[in-house]
């Protein structure tokens, strides 16, 4: 017959130890692991809806800058293009007109390039201490050359300054030697550099004199002279010193980049401006619905096994935060900005939902509001008039209380994770309260049972010793 006493069952009492210090130890764990279980899944649940609302506001911050910037203007009203972008680039403001011009440019703005007489040492030539001074549209950049000094290292000066002298310095090595040759950022006629010096008189270039590359004492410009790009708009003649030219077509800037005829046509942009529209629309639309997400309940018909409910809160249901933000964001669509033709976005097809709050642009409204002329007035709805009245500007001063570095969502996450880094710990010590009562009560019952198993030793040897009285007495 197999015996009843398992490993988990007192060799003593007969009991089963285990099963009882389990039940035991899970009574007294019970109501702090709940506890622990709960709000551990609750700032969990909340940490991913924060990370959530953050990376949907981060992206209508992009969206916000990109839509802002200068350099490409997102709502002009007016679109330029070129006939060929490799030799003219074009961009338009709101106060361009729409037209067809034709441009013939006839040479481009250059800058000055000169060199120096010829250093037979190449780049170690040494250069005896003093000044040298480099001289452009009557500006003077001095130049301290030390003792040891050597023609790359003077070259090395002269680069260290080029961010405001706007000249800079290179050795060429031909034939006949190495010459410093220097180079300007800065175009148009006039702008010729020149240069003198107390240090090497190979240093010196005079104004108007021109290189003889086959000679070493010469210097001077290489080439030719600094000139103004020159060209005709419509057979109109015009002349500027730089290359980019935006005050001779109105409402259009030109960068000329070669020398040839091509075509400049103006008109609406319709099309330009209905995709950045949307591109708007889309990014606020993404943040209401990351709102939503994360704050809308679940209504079930089937309740949860475990609690019964039929309503399952979303990871910040109740939360002010994300109600804080839509109030924030939803303030400036109906707030006044820069005065203009369009004050509001309806005017533009763009409507509120009324069941979830996200923006619709309505095609046919945005085309009947181009055909009444209003595309002139779009860039100033959103860029506004100056650096805060603009909506992308009044958005941005919006949100960026939330987005910031220590901002809102900064803030909060710190505190969560904070919370999170507790409660770990106080897993972490109900899980050794929880070994060390085991090992308490495990201990405990085990010398019980020892205890028992002794008395039972003993009742049995008392007996039998009875039991054999009685035996002699029967006998």
């Amino acid at each position: 017959m197999a015996s009843p006493i398992t490993p988990s069952t007192g060799l003593g009492s007969g009991l089963e130890i285990s099963k009882i210090v389990d039940a035991l130890v899970s009574s007294d764990k019970l109501a702090k692991q709940t506890q622990i279980t709960t709000q551990t899944k609750l700032v969990t649940t909340k940490i991913s809806g924060i990370g959530t609302l953050q990376s949907a506001m981060n992206a209508f911050q992009t969206a916000l800058t990109n839509l802002g910037k200068t350099d490409t203007p997102a709502f002009a009203g007016y679109a330029a293009k070129a006939s060929d972008a490799t030799k003219l680039t074009v961009t338009s403001d709101n106060s361009a007109v729409p037209g067809t011009y034709s441009i013939d440019v006839k040479n481009l703005a250059t800058s000055s390039s000169v060199a120096s007489a010829s250093f037979s040492g190449g780049s170690t030539s040494a250069i005896p201490s003093g000044d040298l001074t480099l001289t452009q549209n009557g500006i003077d950049t001095k130049i301290t050359i030390p003792t040891g000094a050597t023609l790359a290292s003077v070259a090395k000066q002269i680069n260290a300054q080029s961010a405001t002298s706007k000249i800079s310095a290179n050795i060429i090595t031909d034939d006949n030697g190495s010459r410093l040759v220097f180079s300007s950022t800065v175009t148009g006629k006039g702008t010729d550099i020149t240069a003198s010096s107390t240090t090497s008189s190979e240093f010196n270039i005079v104004a108007g004199a021109a290189l003889d590359p086959k000679s070493t004492t010469s210097a001077g410009y290489i080439g030719a002279q600094a000139v103004d790009a020159s060209l005709t708009v419509n057979g109109l003649s015009i002349t500027s010193a730089s290359n980019t030219i935006d005050k001779s077509l109105g409402g259009v800037s030109m960068t000329l980049l070669g020398t040839d005829k091509s075509t400049v046509t103006v008109s609406a942009n319709n099309d330009g401006l209905k995709a950045s529209l949307q591109t708007f629309v889309d990014a606020y639309n993404n943040v209401v619905k990351a709102v939503s997400s994360v704050t809308k309940a679940t209504v079930s018909d089937t309740p949860d096994k475990t609690t019964g409910a039929t309503v399952t809160a979303a990871a910040l249901t109740g939360d002010a935060m994300p109600r804080s933000i839509l109030s924030a964001i939803r303030d400036q669509l109906v707030t006044t900005g820069a005065p203009g033709g369009v004050s509001v976005l309806s005017q533009l097809g763009i409507t509120t939902g009324q069941s979830d709050g996200t923006l619709s642009l309505d095609a046919t409204k945005f085309s009947k509001a181009m055909d009444q002329g209003l595309a002139g007035d779009v860039q100033q709805l959103f860029s506004g008039t100056d650096s805060t009245n603009g909506l992308l500007s009044r958005m941005q001063a919006a949100i960026t209380p939330y987005t910031q570095t220590g901002g809102i969502f900064d803030t909060r996450t710190t505190s969560l994770n904070k919370q999170q880094t507790d409660l770990t710990a106080q897993q972490s010590a109900l899980d050794l309260r929880v070994t060390t009562l085991t090992a308490t009560l495990t201990a405990k019952y085990n010398a019980m049972d020892l205890l028992v198993g002794q008395l039972k030793a003993s009742a049995t040897s008392i007996t039998s010793f009875f039991d054999s009285l009685n035996a002699q007495k029967s006998g």
